[in-house]
């Protein structure tokens, strides 16, 4: 795969048109950027451009304004945060195509940056519309691919528009393939994978795909409940996938003794942040729901996981938003955190928890893209990467 780094000796004074990752999450409050991560870890890639004296145009989608202009999801406060964290202006232009975008780019000096709005005020994005991709093309000389948390989109801005261009992958996008192969091509050993989260269904591929690569695949999450009650334990009122039994069935069947699941449950009869928590053993009386692991699995998991030379960690393993139901999730982050091993974090809520715990800069790789993630460790091919290849 080219990255950026190939092109290094030819972007002195040329139009770099850069996709990256920027819908990061707003307070719903305040309108307010609430966490600027994705922004953040786009900024080795921008510098590496302007540096070279390269006119960097940025591209991103903000929210689901569903193909149509709408205020509320303009990049306007995101090129303002970059623009602070650059140290340097950013402008801003009124729309990613037409003459307005033409004419912010053309004013744009050598070094400069500026930000398009958000691509998603087009249909024409996410229909990865061949006319709409060729104006993008239109508007630089290469292509830089820099956001992997839309990589398995294929879009107009991620696909579409690296047919028109010479194209390469930024850095962020380098080190997420580099560490996400090491969990799908020939991983070291022991291999552990934690695997939480709510639903069985959303994650069947993965599960598939890990159960014939690790040496231990530790279950977490409301999915388990899916699992236990499969095998006959009594999950009281937690949530289970009912339509999913004969799934896990097979899955139980395919993983063998490498499938752990919980020994302990921390419970509560309902889920609100005043929810009086309850431990139990084993099964979980009636009218209780799971809503995290217990202490003696909690400890189970970090020990199997201190022993492993590679951990991949998807979803977390408890509802872990309420504090009382947070302990097993921070008990599995610590527990990487502490380990020798090569730790990778699959993106979303699982990355989520890692940072509120203040224990990202301890994991060997914590990854932006929570869907992008899953689909790359379920196998699949990744239509923004799979053009750069």
């Amino acid at each position: 795969m080219k990255t950026i780094r190939d092109l290094a000796d030819q972007l002195g004074g040329k139009r770099v048109l850069m996709r990256v990752d920027f819908n990061v999450p707003m307070d719903k409050e305040t309108g307010q950027i609430s966490n600027d991560l994705r922004i953040r870890m786009a900024l080795p890639t921008i510098r590496f451009a302007t540096e070279r004296g390269a006119r960097v145009v940025l591209m991103s989608h903000l929210g689901r304004p569903k193909g149509k202009p709408d205020r509320k999801y303009s990049l306007k406060k995101v090129a303002h945060r970059l623009a602070e964290l650059l140290g340097a202006p950013v402008a801003l232009a009124s729309d990613c195509v037409g003459p307005e975008a033409q004419k912010a780019v053309q004013a744009l000096a050598d070094g400069a940056v500026l930000m398009l709005e958000n691509t998603r005020f087009h249909a024409e994005e996410e229909a990865n519309d061949a006319e709409f991709s060729a104006r993008l093309a239109g508007l630089a000389d290469c292509y830089v691919n820099d956001a992997f948390g839309t990589a398995h989109r294929a879009h107009a801005s991620t696909a579409g528009v690296a047919r028109h261009l010479p194209a390469a992958a930024g850095f962020l996008i380098e080190k997420e393939v580099e560490f996400l192969s090491r969990a799908t091509t020939n991983p070291d050993h022991p291999y552990v994978a934690v695997m939480g989260g709510a639903k069985v269904s959303d994650k069947i591929e993965v599960l598939k795909n890990l159960l014939g690569k690790v040496d231990a695949m530790l279950v977490g999450g409301a999915m388990a409940y899916t699992f236990l009650k499969q095998q006959g334990v009594n999950v009281g009122a937690s949530l289970v996938e009912e339509d999913r039994l004969d799934v896990a069935a097979e899955l139980l069947e395919l993983g063998g003794d490498r499938i752990e699941l919980p020994v302990d449950h921390v419970c509560a009869r309902d889920i609100n942040a005043d929810a009086e928590p309850a431990t139990f053993e084993d099964e979980i009386p009636d009218g209780w729901i799971g809503l995290d692991i217990g202490p003696r699995t909690a400890q189970q998991y970090a020990q199997k996981i201190k022993t492993a030379a590679l951990v991949t960690w998807n979803g977390p393993v408890g509802y872990f938003e309420i504090d009382n139901f947070a302990a097993g999730t921070r008990a599995v982050a610590q527990a990487m955190a502490d380990s020798d091993a090569t730790t990778i974090v699959g993106g979303g809520e699982t990355a989520e928890a890692v940072e509120e715990f203040g224990l990202q800069d301890k994991i060997s790789h914590v990854s932006t893209g929570g869907g992008a993630a899953l689909e790359f460790l379920a196998g699949d091919e990744l239509p923004g990467i799979a053009i750069l290849q």
